[in-house]
């Protein structure tokens, strides 16, 4: 029996499933990751909450990174990987899917919102570092293409995109969450995750320690390669539906 078989089976028989997505996941749909050669940290020194607070100057270096980005990631469209795993989890065979992504591309594809975590934030909307006013990044692009480097609230506040930047705390209560799940799971997959961003990446530990069965889809080596039941390196727009067809067709 192939290894793509194999995990279709497991996730099949599996009652609880949970997925964490990294940004290889959408390198598919043409935005790139940050540690691959040639990737963001190689053309981009980033910004610390810290800076941003304190720096008019930090602001400005990150509100310009941001609108080039954002010109990317608001053209991206999400792909047959993002798609398959959408319908996987419409047909309430993902419990939770956790994405370390900030591109929006799950929620794009129909996954169901009330069972998607993005532990990173998210670049579709902006938050008032003042008074914590939300607003959409539409909102903020349109100040920052009009000339206000640094968007800025109606209380005078900047704007900063609703990501968890270098040096700022994850959200509490998504962390337990994420934690508290992948410890009651009984199939654990990581998709397109180098798994070396924590404490993310202990996701799989937590699940693995439980006495989960683990998968890890990703052509990247991982430091939990070891531990998986199974590693699966073909490109993930390829595999997952594959994978998805196979789990719904029982």
């Amino acid at each position: 029996m192939d290894a793509v078989t194999q995990v279709a089976r497991a996730w099949r028989e599996a009652e609880r499933v949970v997925v964490l997505t990294g940004a290889g996941i959408s390198t598919a749909s043409g935005i790139p990751d940050f540690r691959s050669p040639g990737g963001r940290w190689e053309r981009y020194q980033p910004v610390s909450i810290q800076d941003f607070m304190a720096n008019e100057d930090a602001r400005r270096e990150y509100w310009q990174y941001k609108s080039d980005t954002w010109q990317l990631i608001s053209s991206a469209q999400p792909n047959a990987a993002h798609c398959a795993l959408a319908e996987l989890g419409r047909a309430d065979r993902v419990h939770l899917l956790v994405t370390q992504n900030v591109d929006g591309l799950h929620e794009r594809s129909g996954f169901p919102s009330d069972r998607l975590v993005n532990i990173h934030g998210t670049d579709s909307r902006i938050q008032c570092m003042s008074c914590g006013k939300e607003e959409s990044r539409r909102v903020g692009q349109d100040l920052f293409d009009a000339g206000q480097l640094v968007p800025r609230c109606g209380c005078g506040g900047p704007f900063k995109p609703a990501t968890i930047s270098f040096g700022q705390s994850l959200v509490a209560e998504d962390l337990q969450r994420c934690f508290g799940e992948a410890a009651r799971c009984d199939f654990f997959v990581a998709v397109g995750s180098s798994l070396v961003v924590s404490p993310v990446n202990q996701l799989f530990s937590e699940a693995k320690t439980a006495g989960a069965r683990c998968a890890i889809l990703t052509a990247s080596e991982t430091p939990f390669d070891g531990a998986a039941d199974w590693k699966l390196e073909d490109p993930l727009e390829a595999t997952l539906p594959i994978l998805g067809n196979r789990v719904l067709a029982s």
